[in-house]
């Protein structure tokens, strides 16, 4: 759990350093600039450390206290994945909460939609999106320290996530934080199902659910209508 602390907070010490360098710069342009910059920053990343450490990985070992499994009759279950599970429905929650039912959260949210009017109202809303920003990728570092006993960490363990992810945000819907945590545990559950039933469409299945509901209700299964 110590790790998992440490490696949030200087995961959101390291995006603070290139928020207040690089982002800063061009606050003031479309949303498309930052996220064009960010992810060419982490093709830069990846490219560095692939060059220094390769793209095998390495396995961290299970804490001692987390080692073992659960007899659940119908399949075992090891003691660190439900602690994954657990940790991760909490951290889910409290970022919802934060968000929908903080005063906190409703500057942020009235901050994106008129940032102009905020600021009027003496509210800081570049500071405050630096800090949500600064969450968000503690909240990555955060996912990557759980999972480094489950997968082995290297350079493009994310990367290989980015599009899983945006295609459960789509599901659930653009700026819905419930909607995404729902979808996610729910898609989790559809590709645990197909790879038992029909392994061939594990990696497929959740883009066929994807553009099944981008047709059907193509705001997301929880997103409203603009």
């Amino acid at each position: 759990m110590a790790g998992a602390v440490f490696g949030a907070l200087g995961g959101r010490c390291v995006w603070g350093a290139f928020r207040a360098f690089l982002l800063r710069r061009i606050a003031h342009l479309d949303h498309l600039y930052g996220l064009l910059l960010t992810f060419g920053l982490a093709l830069i990343f990846e490219g560095t450390l692939v060059n220094f450490f390769g793209v095998s990985g390495s396995r961290y070992a299970t804490p001692e206290i987390l080692q073992g499994g659960l007899n659940l009759g119908f399949m075992f279950l090891p003691t660190y994945r439900a602690w994954v599970l657990v940790a991760a429905l909490a951290m889910c929650l409290f970022t919802w909460f934060m968000i929908e039912r903080t005063r906190l959260g409703a500057y942020l949210r009235a901050g994106t939609e008129n940032s102009q009017l905020m600021q009027a109202f003496g509210v800081n809303v570049p500071l405050l999106i630096t800090l949500t920003y600064g969450f968000g990728v503690g909240l990555a570092a955060f996912a990557g320290v759980l999972a480094a006993p489950l997968y082995p960490v290297s350079p493009t363990m994310g990367s290989s996530l980015l599009i899983v992810v945006f295609a459960v945000v789509v599901i659930g819907g653009m700026g819905s934080i419930l909607g995404a945590i729902i979808t996610g545990l729910a898609m989790g559950i559809i590709e645990g199902m197909t790879k038992v039933y029909y392994p061939e469409a594990s990696n497929t299945v959740i883009f066929l659910v994807m553009i099944l509901v981008l047709m059907l209700r193509p705001v997301g299964l929880f997103g409203k209508e603009a």
